[in-house]
């Protein structure tokens, strides 16, 4: 019950703050929706991932967790794409759902709540918390694959309902982020602290300020929304994504032969809501933003459910 009630308070309840301040800022004074979403995608978001990843020690070991999120990301696009064909959707509702299943919060919500579940009982050990760097640096190897993803596939699936596939190849390389990942790699290896550098306290401000920005844009993305609590793509969505991830994740947990800590974040991480840049992207191509945007908020709302069950089996099936 106490896990319950920290994700509701200290996860869902600001989100949803933010949601509705960019709601209701939008009914009152008509906000701007496209330079919002250029706004997140040509500066928070490329900014977030070069200082994330410039800053994360990235231990040999955790390659295999690297390896993990690719695999989890290549099902749950196959699975996307073969649910698209069973339920014959046509291509760009097959390729908003595909998105809304593949991106995952991983970033706004599976990092404070990897800090969360390792930072408490029962994984505190004479008052410190052992285990809690080892879980969130395998959380970051999950970060790194999803930015990757969702910035360059992410906006290929959505761009392939309006553009012909070269096209959207073009729009991708057009996309700050694809170039803020090899930059921060290649910045981690020269002999020069990037944080002593004068601008660096701009990219740290850019970095913090991407959750604030990005919720506000989705709920300035809502508040233009015909609700259709009826619209069953969406439930499907929604069930695939909050149970489906953790099922899919249990399975290759066993084929990778992660066990303890390691098992237990891959697991609880893989069951977070549908990512907030899946409704944005879907806004910059207009794939079905209604349909995108009703995904992250109903997944969101939901997971506060869903993950307590998770995190329950993880600990039971991967004890330390």
């Amino acid at each position: 019950m106490s896990i319950f009630l920290y994700i509701l308070t200290h996860n869902i309840i600001p989100i949803f703050t933010l949601i509705a301040l960019g709601y209701f800022l939008s009914k009152k004074f008509d906000l701007d929706i496209f330079t919002l979403s250029k706004l997140n995608f040509y500066i928070y978001v490329p900014l977030f991932i070069f200082v994330n990843l410039y800053t994360t020690a990235i231990p040999f070991e955790m390659i295999k967790a690297l390896f993990f999120a690719i695999a989890m990301l290549i099902l749950n696009l196959l699975l996307g794409k073969i649910m698209s064909h069973l339920f014959h959707f046509d291509q760009p509702m097959e390729n908003a759902f595909t998105n809304s299943i593949a991106f995952y919060n991983s970033g706004n919500i599976g990092v404070p709540l990897i800090t969360l579940v390792f930072s408490s009982v029962p994984f505190i050990v004479n008052g410190e918390t052992p285990y809690l760097n080892i879980a969130l640096t395998t959380q970051i190897m999950v970060l790194v694959i999803q930015n990757i993803s969702t910035n360059t596939l992410g906006f290929f699936n959505a761009g392939r309902a309006s553009l012909h596939w070269k096209d959207s190849i073009g729009k991708i390389l057009h996309m700050p982020t694809i170039y803020a990942i090899p930059l921060a790699l290649l910045c981690k290896i020269l002999p020069y602290d990037l944080t002593q550098f004068p601008l660096w306290p701009a990219f740290t401000y850019a970095k913090g300020g991407l959750i604030s920005i990005a919720l506000i844009t989705l709920g300035v993305q809502l508040s233009r929304t015909t609700f259709d609590f009826t619209q069953k793509k969406v439930y499907l969505s929604v069930v695939t994504r909050l149970l489906g991830g953790p099922l899919l994740a249990l399975l290759l947990i066993y084929l990778f032969g992660f066990d303890g800590i390691v098992a237990q974040t891959l697991m609880i991480s893989s069951g977070v809501p549908t990512a907030v840049n899946s409704a944005l992207i879907a806004v910059e191509y207009d794939n079905c933003p209604d349909f995108a945007s009703q995904a992250v908020l109903l997944s969101t709302l939901l997971s506060a459910i869903s993950l307590t069950v998770v995190i329950f089996v993880a600990r039971t099936l991967f004890p330390i």
